[in-house]
């Protein structure tokens, strides 16, 4: 492969188009971009004024989105920041009226269908989901996965995106999946601000996708600035395509092709990227576009003004270099236009934003109004007799009088309306409280569904397959367990991929993938580098377009390393989206118990904390493990599971249906059953639990222990509140810091399940010590609980209820 230099484009291709239809194009070209800035420009007003609550637009960006749209083809795929309005308009994959609808947070996907009103404006998808959970024909559509607010954090997604093209084209085994791809030719195409390129999950991201070679497409929107901060405190060189470009493809081996060009030459632009899209579609060549020398015009947001922090100088030079105000000199300059038509289309193009504008607001403004209107009339029929007429009336004045009244203004004031009638029973008041009820459920689906898919194809739905033995079952490690079941999975189903550290060549660290990688070969079960960010990334991406990834991370302890990843981005996907965007990768690690602070941890409580939208699963051994997989992958949503570290050689029974058999989620299974107190852990805690038991029984103390087995869902047959009913007693133990985990599983059972009315005595926790463990085993034997720790905590709880059957150890 030939060495090439940083392209720097000087013209645009038009051999093949007649004058009149080349005018034809910029000059609808430019009626987008106008519009988009008169968008802009008016939602900042709309803010301003009230109506929404926050801006943030893409002004100075529209003639560089404008050429990005020209090379975006049905089944590519953007990953990209809040910036890029103009591309998604140009694209036909957002429309004006969308746009405003998403900026007053219109709470309905036939209004907003990115976030039905969850995301603040700007922050773009499309539905790749229907109802029943079924994948709609991506090939066929333009595809755009939904944003987030950290302006790096869609980097990661962006690589599996792109490393999914290369699976489709290279794995032929995958060409029955035609809804997802057609012989891998997608781009992904990726947008991040020059400031966010200081992120480690960009150059993480970079690094990566010049290893795999996958089609993808990154343009920096270069402005200079990232809010107040210049380049020169963000970019050595201040100029980040001359940081990179060590990684210039030349004739040693892979690598990217980079391009720089200005953000107001349309012409250039063009040019650009119509040949850095054909090769990086072509031949799968990872590409940089560079764009610099852009503005912003209003500066970063509503929230702030950039006259603040820029000079008289740069401002003036930004006004003088708008990219529109380039386009428009170029466009008379070049006969395409003459002034007046010009005038003439931006007049037009101001009346179709406005009236735009106007027809989302209004459509929400009645909706709301409709409901207040309801309201008021309720009201006046609980005053009229009411001893707390004035002060209702009261509460009507100012619902009537509210500015812009909201959802929130209506409610409101029915609660306060009922609290001031409490001793007042009425027919009519019967009909207000009907009312908040049914609007309650509204506001749910509103405001908090769809944290997961919730479809028939649920994992909670897939059916309970018990595990067969025969007579003569092999005993063998759990770790061979665990290998039988992926194989039998890989088998089944030819969709599903395995990769992360050390999983390809040598099977993994535990050897669950031992010898699957020469079976199925390294496009199916492969060797990633340390980047445990952009492992979960990768897998994003590829679940999002059809594929069954599990992504491997090596050790719990290093989870914290793709934490952004997992809670801004994979699990808040079906909620921030309404249930159109899924993404069922499968996170795979180990943890809990071994040796040293990075190889011994059970961080539950910051996990519960932070993945929200992810099933968290605790198996006790690898037989439950893979019963756990054998069920996640045949749903539709994504989990994160946990196996025990230290139990990879314990012997277990190997199931005749080891691929076939399911571990059902969210439900709790009793080990052994007592009488005397509840005690209730998971994975390798369990173990010591279980231990434990033969001690307690030498005491007379018998205990009941539960499997909570997953602990989101948490126990959702209430087994822990039923076993309570017969102890009256409860013991968590946890390997997590005090008030981690198992603060989260009191919460459950003494709140959710009302365990509180069942005990008689103080629910204890059993947990780790507040630093992480030391190494060596006399380190783990003082600071996790041991069963020494379990049998005496256990009797403590049983003296202090029967002092004088279970008298003071010491």
């Amino acid at each position: 492969m030939p060495e090439t230099a940083l392209n720097t484009a000087t013209g645009i291709n038009s051999a093949e188009l007649s004058f009149d239809d080349f005018k034809k194009i910029v000059i609808n070209d430019y009626r987008i971009g106008y519009e988009s800035r008169q968008a802009s420009l008016l939602g900042r007003r709309e803010v301003l004024t009230g109506k929404a609550k926050f801006g943030i637009f893409g002004d100075g960006k529209e003639v560089a989105q404008l050429a990005m749209a020209k090379a975006f083809k049905k089944g590519d795929w953007r990953a990209g920041y809040y910036r890029d309005q103009t591309f998604m308009f140009a694209t036909g994959m957002s429309t004006l009226k969308e746009f405003f609808a998403q900026l007053y947070a219109h709470p309905d996907i036939e209004k907003d269908p990115a976030s039905g009103g969850r995301q603040m404006n700007c922050h773009y998808a499309t539905r790749y989901v229907d109802a029943d959970g079924n994948w709609t024909n991506q090939a066929e559509t333009m595809n755009c996965s939904a944003d987030i607010s950290t302006t790096g954090g869609h980097m990661p997604r962006l690589l599996g995106l792109a490393y999914a093209s290369k699976l489709y084209r290279q794995n032929k085994e995958l060409e029955y999946l035609k809804q997802f791809s057609v012989n891998g030719n997608e781009v992904a195409f990726g947008t991040i601000g020059n400031g966010s390129t200081s992120e480690g999950l960009f150059f993480e991201t970079f690094n990566a996708a010049g290893v795999l070679q996958v089609p993808m497409a990154i343009s920096i929107w270069d402005d200079a600035y990232a809010i107040s901060v210049p380049a020169r405190l963000q970019t050595t060189k201040e100029d980040i395509s001359e940081v990179l470009r060590g990684f210039q493809r030349d004739s040693k081996g892979n690598g990217y092709e980079i391009f720089k060009v200005k953000g107001w030459d349309y012409v250039a632009l063009c040019e650009t990227y119509e040949r850095a899209i054909k090769l990086c579609r072509e031949e799968h060549v990872p590409v940089l576009i560079h764009v610099i020398e852009m503005t912003q015009p209003q500066g970063h947001s509503t929230s702030g003004s950039h006259e603040r922090y820029k000079t008289k100088e740069r401002l003036a030079w930004e006004e003088e270099h708008d990219c529109l105000v380039q386009m428009r000199k170029w466009m008379i300059q070049s006969a395409i236009i003459t002034d007046e038509e010009i005038d003439a289309l931006e007049a037009e193009a101001k009346k179709h934003v406005r009236n735009s504008q106007k027809e989302a607001w209004n459509e929400l403004e009645t909706e709301i109004k409709e409901e207040m209107h309801q309201v008021l009339q309720m009201l006046d029929a609980i005053a009229q007799p009411s001893q707390h007429r004035g002060d209702l009336q009261k509460l009507m004045s100012g619902l009537q009088t509210c500015v812009d009244p909201g959802r929130k203004d209506t409610v409101g004031t029915v609660r306060k309306a009922l609290r001031l009638t409490i001793n007042e029973p009425s027919d009519a008041r019967n009909s207000l409280v009907g009312w908040l009820a049914a609007e309650n459920d509204k506001n749910k689906e509103r405001y908090n569904s769809k944290l997961f898919s919730d479809t028939p194809k649920s994992p909670l739905y897939v059916p309970v397959i018990a595990p067969q033995y025969t007579d003569d079952a092999k005993v063998m490690d759990g770790r061979e367990v665990l290998n039988a079941c992926f194989d039998a999975n890989f088998e089944r189903d030819k969709s599903i991929v395995a990769f992360g550290e050390d999983v390809g060549a040598i099977g993994d660290v535990n050897q669950g993938f031992a010898g699957l990688q020469g079976k199925y070969g390294d496009l199916r079960i492969t060797d990633t580098g340390i980047r445990e960010a952009t492992i979960i990334g990768q897998g994003m991406g590829l679940a999002m377009r059809g594929l069954r990834p599990i992504a491997e991370i090596q050790y719990l302890d290093y989870l914290l390393y793709s934490i952004t990843v997992l809670s801004d981005d994979l699990a808040s996907l079906s909620y921030r989206t309404r249930g159109g965007q899924r993404a069922p990768v499968i996170v795979r690690t180990r943890g809990h118990r071994l040796e040293g602070i990075w190889h011994s941890g059970s961080p539950l409580g910051l996990i519960l904390g932070a993945v929200r939208g992810l099933h968290i699963c605790v198996p006790r051994n690898m037989t439950q493990a893979a019963g756990m997989y054998n069920t996640l992958l045949r749903g539709d949503e994504p989990a994160l599971v946990i196996e025990c570290l230290n139990g990879y050689r314990l012997k277990e029974k190997l199931p005749a249906n080891v691929g076939e058999f399911t571990v059902p989620l969210g439900k709790a299974e009793i080990l052994k059953e007592g009488k005397d107190i509840t005690v209730v852990s998971y994975g390798s805690a369990l173990r010591v639990v279980m231990e434990a038991i033969p001690d307690l029984e030498k005491l007379g103390i018998n205990i009941e222990v539960i499997d909570p087995q997953t602990l989101y869902p948490f126990d959702t047959d209430n087994i822990c509140g039923a076993s309570l009913q017969k102890t009256n007693k409860l013991l968590i133990v946890d390997e997590d810091l005090p008030g981690g985990g198992s603060a989260y599983i009191l919460q459950k059972i003494i709140e959710a399940q009302n365990g509180y009315y069942l005990l008689d005595a103080q629910p204890q926790t059993l947990s780790a010590a507040e630093h992480r463990p030391p190494y060596g085993s006399d380190g783990d034997y003082f600071s996790k609980p041991s069963v020494d720790d379990v049998v005496e905590k256990v009797y403590r709880i049983m003296h202090e209820a029967n002092p004088g059957k279970y008298p003071a150890l010491f």
